[in-house]
């Protein structure tokens, strides 16, 4: 996984509460073998209208936004059902960072191991950055997790939490199987010192010899 300490980047607007994760990932694009290839099914069904042609009223195909990777929206964000594309279309899309006033447990807990920093920030705060947006083409802002703070060019700083064990796996790229194979040589102790001992079995055929005797 990518560790994320320092993200620059445009900010995208998503001005909607209760994006769930079928919209984020259509239930057609789930059989896919890898996570490779997400990124251009995200939002399908606004991105884009018939032949995949893209729809000039969603926010993300707006020349102003091309090449965005921080992503600024409303509550409960990543709602629905808990499928783990959703994060892997937002990585493979661009999204390093999402900020917003609060996230489904689930989805807030799968972006953290697939690389992406949800930021919660309280409503007063996502409403100036909307406007500030709005205000700015070419919006830009700075989230750094080391000092878990996000600023831009005109003055402002803002504050955010994080979870400290969430924090640190992110800032050394950490996913689950990273963390496992941190401590490999005390799960092979392990494994070692229970190892079952062999047992003696006799032949079958020595068995059946006995029994017809």
């Amino acid at each position: 996984m990518t560790p994320f300490q320092k993200h620059t980047g445009l900010v995208a607007p998503l001005d909607r509460v209760n994006v769930d994760t079928d919209q984020m990932v259509p239930k057609q694009f789930l059989k896919w073998l890898t996570r490779e290839g997400y990124g251009r099914v995200l939002f399908y069904d606004w991105r884009y209208l018939e032949g995949e042609k893209p729809n000039p009223d969603f926010v993300l195909n707006r020349l102003r936004y091309q090449g965005a990777s921080i992503l600024i929206t409303r509550a409960n964000f990543g709602c629905g059902s808990s499928r783990e594309h959703a994060p892997w279309a937002l990585l493979d899309y661009g999204f390093r960072a999402i900020l917003a006033p609060s996230y489904a447990d689930i989805f807030y807990n799968n972006c953290f191991k697939n690389g992406v920093l949800p930021v919660t920030l309280p409503d007063a705060e996502i409403d100036e950055l909307f406007r500030r947006i709005e205000k700015n083409q070419g919006y830009r802002l700075t989230v750094d997790l080391e000092t878990q703070s996000i600023t831009d060019d005109a003055g402002l700083k803002l504050a955010f939490q994080v979870n400290p064990f969430r924090r640190e796996c992110l800032l050394k790229g950490l996913d689950d199987i990273g963390l496992t194979l941190r401590v490999e040589d005390r799960i092979a102790g392990y494994e070692k010192a229970h190892r079952p001992s062999a047992v003696m079995y006799e032949p079958v055929d020595s068995l059946v010899s006995k029994d017809s005797q």
